[in-house]
């Protein structure tokens, strides 16, 4: 009797996102409440259809709760296609009034088959190390 194993044809839309975050003392002024972070971005595609990223959108919380949304186009100036198992990095950077905070948002994507949706951004803490216990 053969087999009916066969592979499964939908497609998978599924882009993994991992942020890591740097305080920028240099660029820092606490006498001024301006606080500066670095934060390199690793987008992989782990699904099953090149996409290409459209656009952001962040929700940036200080350590009073104040909440900054920003979104827009593209990715440092990019709209980056990721094929499947194919990564794009970048870097940017977020400015606080306070020394602790924290990012987290979604970028949207469209797929070659046309297909939208999203690649979810996990909350990642932006923090003065000398304010984290």
């Amino acid at each position: 009797m053969a087999s009916s194993k066969t592979e499964d044809p939908r497609p998978v839309y599924r882009i993994e996102v991992a942020v890591a975050s740097e305080y920028l003392p240099l660029e820092s002024d606490s006498a001024t409440d301006r606080f500066v972070f670095s934060y390199p971005v690793t987008l992989r595609n782990t699904g099953t259809v090149t996409a290409r990223l459209l656009s952001r959108h962040w929700y940036i919380t200080d350590g009073e709760g104040h909440v900054q949304e920003v979104r827009g186009e593209g990715v440092v100036g990019e709209q980056p296609v990721l094929e499947p198992g194919g990564t794009y990095t970048y870097s940017s950077g977020a400015m606080l009034e306070t020394p602790v905070g924290s990012m987290r948002g979604s970028y949207q994507m469209v797929a070659e088959d046309g297909a939208h949706f999203e690649a979810e951004i996990p909350v990642f803490t932006l923090a003065v190390r000398s304010q984290l216990h």
